[in-house]
């Protein structure tokens, strides 16, 4: 007698039996993220006497766009003017020197582990994966006493200096990329007489674009929206950041005038979303290779 193969069910094969309900719960969570979002913007169109209204006011009336401007002239005349130009200015330095020391140092160490063969190799790579569950509190204070011997206390270098020397994180990352890269393509470049640093080069280098793109978006983002970092280490008001400018400012005021402080914080998250809008196609290509093979 004939046996023939169970078949599968019809929604088995083409999707979700409700599409419609997991659009709606994708929809409601997409909206409870963009929520804090649209409140920053919406305060910060809205007079002073609006931001704490009760009930709350979502559209303001009238509304108010020189907040914008008064965010970073308001009160120059009595209570100092704050200089979010330079934040800005010396924000953009440390990211531009961390992300830099990241992507190369990390890419260096990655390629070690993932495509040389070396004694203890495996160990030491365990034990680089081990320092990721140290927490940052209790190498807080040695840290600061190195850098303080060093006599950079007040300076950008203990905000980007260690990024010449890798991350577990990103090591680990970049690794489980380049172990998907055909080994094949090295063997072919050893026998043209490449070397070892050629082939990392101009061989891995080019087609790991995307999870060097990842690495370095996530290390601006951590860089630019860094708060703890400056505070301990900056001393001067004119070597601050955006992020610690920010509460500087909120203090400068006494009483928090919430309309300025949030197109303040508008402006600065500003440069963050247009990065990722720009790069979300790179960077979700390289969450997803280095996430599902290695």
């Amino acid at each position: 007698m004939a046996t023939t193969l169970p078949t599968k069910r019809k929604h088995d094969l083409t999707g979700p039996k409700h599409p419609w309900l997991v659009h709606l719960v994708l929809m409601t969570l997409s909206a409870a993220f963009l929520f804090p979002l649209l409140w920053m913007v919406s305060t910060a169109l809205k007079p002073i006497e609006q931001t704490m209204k009760q009930p709350p006011v979502w559209i303001p009336s009238p509304v108010e766009w020189h907040n914008y401007k008064d965010a970073f002239m308001y009160g120059s005349d009595k209570l100092g003017y704050i200089p979010f130009l330079v934040y800005g200015r010396n924000t953009l330095i440390i990211c531009t020197l961390a992300v830099s020391g990241t992507v190369c140092s990390n890419a260096v160490v990655a390629y070690s582990f993932a495509r040389m063969r070396w004694k203890y190799r495996d160990l030491v790579f365990g034990a680089t994966l081990a320092t990721m569950m140290v927490p940052f509190p209790v190498i807080m204070v040695p840290i600061y006493g190195l850098y303080k011997n060093l006599g950079w206390i007040g300076t950008f270098r203990p905000l980007w200096v260690a990024a010449w020397f890798g991350g577990a994180f990103n090591i680990f990352l970049l690794r489980q990329f380049f172990r998907t890269i055909p080994f094949e393509l090295s063997e072919a470049a050893k026998i043209d007489g490449c070397t070892e640093w050629q082939i990392f080069r101009q061989v891995i280098l080019p087609l790991s674009k995307p999870a060097l793109s990842v690495v370095a978006l996530f290390t601006f983002m951590e860089t630019w929206n860094d708060f703890l970092g400056p505070l301990i280490y900056l001393m001067d008001q004119k070597t601050f950041t955006l992020s610690l400018g920010l509460q500087f400012y909120q203090s400068q005021h006494g009483g928090t005038q919430w309309h300025l402080l949030m197109a303040a914080s508008t402006i600065v998250i500003a440069p963050v979303l247009i990065l990722f809008f720009f790069t979300q196609k790179t960077f979700i290509q390289g969450i997803a290779v280095t996430g599902l093979k290695g």
